[in-house]
């Protein structure tokens, strides 16, 4: 997958387009990236006997497809991503200014 945890992405379709936020976490099995702050599902929590845990109703993330979602470079914006051996490595490249995409950990 082209898309990793922390990268700022830019939300493509649903009730949250044209937002942008970071990667929280990727599912690459799935096919699915969880985005901060983006598809936010109402879920019932019960309360735990020997957790100090609130039962009601929490609001959390949900995954949404990682098609729907467009990596953001510093300069360029929105941009698909593009592959280059350096050296050992191999690094992500933006597709419209050739500069290489940062990776954060």
């Amino acid at each position: 997958m082209n898309i990793h945890r922390n990268d700022t992405v830019k939300v493509l379709t649903g009730s949250d387009r044209a937002r942008r936020a970071g990667c929280w976490r990727v599912f690459p099995d799935k096919g699915t990236v969880l985005v901060e702050h983006v598809r936010v599902v109402k879920k019932t929590v019960f309360e735990q006997a020997g957790q100090r845990t609130k039962g009601g109703i929490a609001e959390q993330e949900s995954p949404i497809q990682v098609s729907n979602v467009m990596i953001v470079c510093p300069n360029c914006g929105p941009v698909r991503v593009g592959y280059k051996v350096e050296g050992d490595n191999k690094v992500r490249v933006c597709k419209k200014c050739g500069q290489t995409l940062p990776t954060k950990k």
